[in-house]
């Protein structure tokens, strides 16, 4: 009973500070957007430059009521949502493959490092060129963000398993099948998971980098018209949404982690 109501009370304790928590963190926002709108009204911010934030909002409101922003950024998170699917699935069977046998890891080293250095924003042309104007060129360019951000973190996870509990296990009898459900996986999910909360924002990197370069739908297409003719007020509207999206889809992760990861103390 005791043990129950300091429990209770832990639990209490905690909700009350991540309530206080959100209350700051929801007036630093205001904080900021009250010093945006006071630098840009008095004029030591101009606003052809920096824009307006009641005009940001009124642009984000007028997409909204009007409809047409759902269609562009329905394009936008397919592209997003594709690329970080497959880029994530890619790397986590690449990285179990070469974090499991020494020979494959050792020979795809070189290439796999000089892969990584290389800055894959610049193969965005020729996926245009490959896969056509479409989304596929565009999940293409996702694919490649995510994937190594995804495929060194599985890799690690892999690698640091503990001897003593691979032993252990090996001693009461597990087959290789069992060891993977049973130890490697489990070893690796945070690692996992904390390398998707990178990567949700990479996907959406590569979704909107594809649409500038060339599209003709999407929140990157909506963004580069409005550079165009040199819109700040749009541009800013175009990347609030984006960030929306983006805090939404890695909201998705953490819940589906909290639900895999419920064997982890707290």
């Amino acid at each position: 009973m005791l043990k129950a109501n300091a429990d209770n009370r832990t639990i209490g304790l905690a909700a009350r500070s991540g309530g206080t928590l959100r209350i700051f963190q929801v007036l630093l926002f205001v904080g900021i957007l009250l010093l945006w709108y006071g630098l840009t009204k008095s004029g030591i911010l101009p606003k052809f430059f920096f824009g307006e934030p009641i005009a940001v909002f009124r642009c984000v409101i007028d997409w909204v009521l009007s409809g047409e922003i759902f269609y562009h950024l329905g394009i936008t998170l397919l592209e997003t949502i594709f690329g970080f699917l497959i880029g994530a699935g890619l790397a986590l069977v690449c990285g179990l493959w070469f974090a499991l046998s020494p020979t494959a890891s050792a020979l795809s080293d070189p290439y796999i490092k000089a892969l990584n250095a290389m800055p894959r924003v610049i193969l965005a042309p020729i996926f245009s060129l490959w896969f056509g104007l479409g989304i596929w060129s565009k999940v293409a360019l996702g694919v490649t963000l995510v994937f190594f951000v995804v495929f060194f973190n599985v890799y690690q996870g892999i690698r640091e398993v503990s001897p003593v509990v691979l032993a252990n296990a090996r001693m009461l009898g597990a087959s290789k099948k069992q060891l993977l459900r049973t130890v490697y996986l489990p070893s690796a999910t945070s690692w996992v998971f904390s390398s998707l909360h990178t990567s949700v924002g990479m996907a959406f990197v590569g979704a909107v980098v594809g649409e500038y370069l060339g599209s003709s739908a999407g929140v990157g297409y909506l963004i580069l018209q409005a550079e165009g003719v040199f819109d700040v007020n749009t541009v800013f509207a175009g990347i609030m949404v984006l960030t929306i999206s983006a805090l939404l889809l890695d909201g998705v992760v953490s819940i589906v982690e909290t639900r895999l990861l419920k064997w982890q103390p707290g």
